[in-house]
């Protein structure tokens, strides 16, 4: 419960409920799933790379136009409720996914702490971790593991 004694709205409300600036809010500002990732064609494995969108500001992790994201990068997905239940590549600390599972946001959420950078101090951003797709050759040659992780604040199992 809230201090006001109501739940807040992530905990009363499926994601195909919530107002838009409640969905918008949901978003921690990672950018995790602003990275490439390749999948392989046989195996159906996913892998993650540290090259970005080239619409990501390295240096904050946060999309440099995002209200004309769609229109400026094609293959940009705007997520929605449904979508969210499809899809396999978003890291375990997305806020979309965790309400999605039934589960609460991490306690370094900027919608728990009422700050925006409370992401970056948890380790769960991008920002000064990641490389642009226009100074890479080979995606391959990029591949990491630390975006499927938890940041490094501690694993979340509420």
């Amino acid at each position: 419960m809230s201090q006001s004694g109501v739940e807040p709205f992530w905990r009363r409300k499926r994601l195909g409920e919530m107002t838009q600036s409640e969905w918008e809010s949901l978003c921690d500002g990672c950018g995790r799933c602003c990275l490439h990732k390749l999948r392989d064609e046989e195996t159906n494995e996913l892998a993650f790379t540290d090259v970005s969108c080239h619409q990501l500001d390295l240096r904050t992790g946060r999309c440099l136009d995002y209200k004309n994201r769609l229109r400026k990068v094609p293959d940009c997905t705007a997520l929605t409720p449904e979508l969210v239940e499809t899809i396999d590549w978003l890291p375990p600390s997305c806020a979309y996914r965790l309400v999605a599972e039934g589960r609460d946001l991490p306690d370094w959420h900027p919608l728990r702490t009422g700050d925006p950078e409370s992401t970056c101090r948890a380790g769960a951003s991008v920002a000064g971790r990641v490389r642009t797709e226009r100074s890479v050759e080979n995606l391959e040659d990029h591949i990491v593991e630390w975006p499927v992780l938890w940041p490094r604040a501690g694993h979340h199992d509420k």
